[in-house]
């Protein structure tokens, strides 16, 4: 019922209308509204399957009503438990009860684009950076390192990814000789792409004869 009511205000009906569909009070479903965060963003439709569902949400909630494990929830949505753990953690409100739609909502606003550039309207940061990649800091190391020593400030904190389009997009000064390995263009990224074999046509130790596996003639 919940469920059917915050659909339709997504596809566009007024609180009251909505409420009378799902057969509740305009009263009732306002407070549904309210608790949901007093905001609805247009769901994109369908996205990666990497990103939670407002089923996936719906479900979370209910497992946890339900005091289930994370492991539990996780396996019962097909995702892995970290995930479900960062989604509890991230989604949950000041009072600590996770309500699925706000944690989708919210979901929702990280995703829009465009997004700020962290580095570019930061000078602490960038500054930080571009020291640390005088140092020969690798953007993993530097990543890691903004984790650990800026916990409570989300701000200051961004991942090598980041890092790499700053560098290559000339936010932290000129590019030679700011990586390790030297590189002054982007590295193209290969991403579930299987990485080719370097001997063309080479056959796997486990496709080969059993003569070959055994190793008894010398050469083998």
């Amino acid at each position: 019922m919940k469920k059917r009511y915050f659909e339709l205000l997504r596809e566009g009906l007024k609180g009251a209308a909505a409420a009378r569909s799902v057969g509740v009070s305009t009263s009732c479903g306002s407070l549904w509204f309210i608790d949901a965060g007093s905001m609805i963003i247009p769901d994109p439709g369908p996205v990666s399957p990497r990103f939670l569902t407002q089923d996936d949400r719906i479900a979370i909630a209910d497992g946890l009503h339900a005091q289930q494990n994370v492991k539990e929830i996780a396996a019962s949505i097909g995702k892995r438990f970290q995930t479900v753990y960062r989604e509890i953690k991230r989604g949950s409100k000041t009072d600590g009860r996770y309500q699925p739609w706000w944690a989708h909502n919210q979901a929702l606003l990280r995703r829009q684009r465009p997004k700020d550039e962290k580095i570019r309207n930061s000078e602490p940061l960038r500054t930080l950076v571009r020291e640390k990649l005088t140092e020969k800091w690798s953007p993993q190391q530097i990543s890691r390192h903004l984790a650990r020593e800026y916990t409570a400030e989300p701000t200051m904190r961004v991942c090598p990814e980041t890092i790499y389009r700053a560098l290559f997009a000339g936010y932290l000064g000129r590019r030679t000789g700011k990586l390790r390995t030297g590189r002054t263009r982007r590295k193209r990224q290969r991403r579930g792409v299987p990485t080719l074999n370097k001997i063309k046509n080479m056959k796997l130790i486990h496709q080969r004869s059993v003569e070959v596996n055994d190793r008894k003639t010398p050469g083998h």
